[in-house]
């Protein structure tokens, strides 16, 4: 069933009046949170939560290591939202659902989405362990959250899609990594449905199609934030090596952990971009 815009404003509406946001005072960056990832909230300060089945219309988060909850705090000397797991269409969920919280970040005012997932590493000159700023993804199924009807307050029918991945955003997330002696990969993110793990066939298609890592979430939430005009950009956790490239079976123990592994520099990273992209805001760097 189809979302109103009203029902999107109600949720904008309660978020902002729980943590009393005022417009002044409301965050223009926005943190999306992968698994394994949810130990930055604990770097949050001045910080406030709600639970996802609070807010009217939202899903629930129920993968694993995905707590189901929003947080506004200060990071890195900005006021941010921070979601502490996310949606997956592999949950029962269409993919205008999965999404549903980027046009509520759009009637709130968020101008940068920070997005985080773990996925499986395919390119094995990256390696287990590493992190990889998405340039592009890849996406062969028909996922996408704006079919049906088009509303035009949040954006045209048709969009472009070039740079659905900021490269403003991309360019200081690398500039930030750097500063912080983190190394980050740049690569093409495919998305594959689940929630199964892909057969070893399928990686060797998507390695001849130029993919570099492969997993389940984020594609949905960038293709709506393009929609929307929101600049956005996505750091995966290569948290395992993708089917076939070891004899090893597949298991979320491994990527819950790996991610675990690998958060203090994902939340070092978080931190200096979010610091950065909230001051670009005030700039007009970003729209």
């Amino acid at each position: 069933m189809p979302y109103t815009y009203e029902q999107y404003r109600e949720s904008a509406d309660f978020i902002a009046g729980r943590f009393g946001c005022r417009p002044e005072s409301m965050p223009s960056v926005a943190i999306v949170l992968g698994s394994g990832l949810g130990g930055l909230t604990e770097g949050l300060e001045e910080s406030s939560a709600l639970d996802y089945g609070a807010i009217p219309y939202f899903p629930q988060a129920t993968a694993l290591s995905h707590a189901g909850r929003l947080f506004c705090g200060r990071l890195g000397g900005a006021r941010v939202f921070v979601f502490s797991g996310r949606f997956h269409c592999y949950e029962g969920l269409e993919p205008e659902q999965a999404a549903y919280y980027v046009r509520v970040l759009k009637l709130l005012g968020v101008k940068a989405l920070l997005l985080t997932n773990a996925a499986g590493c395919i390119n094995t000159d990256f390696g287990q362990g590493s992190l990889m700023l998405m340039k592009d993804h890849i996406c062969l199924s028909p996922v996408s959250p704006c079919r049906g009807a088009n509303d035009e307050r949040f954006g045209a029918r048709f969009f472009d899609m070039t740079r659905a991945y900021s490269p403003a955003l991309r360019q200081t997330a690398a500039r930030c990594a750097e500063r912080a002696g983190i190394t980050l990969h740049e690569g093409v993110y495919a998305f594959m449905g689940g929630p199964q793990y892909e057969t070893p066939a399928e990686i060797r298609a998507l390695r001849l199609l130029g993919a570099d890592a492969v997993g389940m979430s984020t594609v949905p939430e960038v293709i709506e934030a393009a929609h929307c005009g929101i600049e956005a950009m996505c750091v995966s956790c290569l948290s395992n090596l993708a089917a076939g490239i070891t004899d090893k079976p597949l298991s979320s123990d491994e990527v819950v952990q790996t991610a675990a592994q690998a958060a203090a520099k994902m939340s070092r990273l978080l931190t200096l971009v979010a610091g950065e992209a909230a001051q670009a805001v005030v700039c007009g760097k970003l729209a």
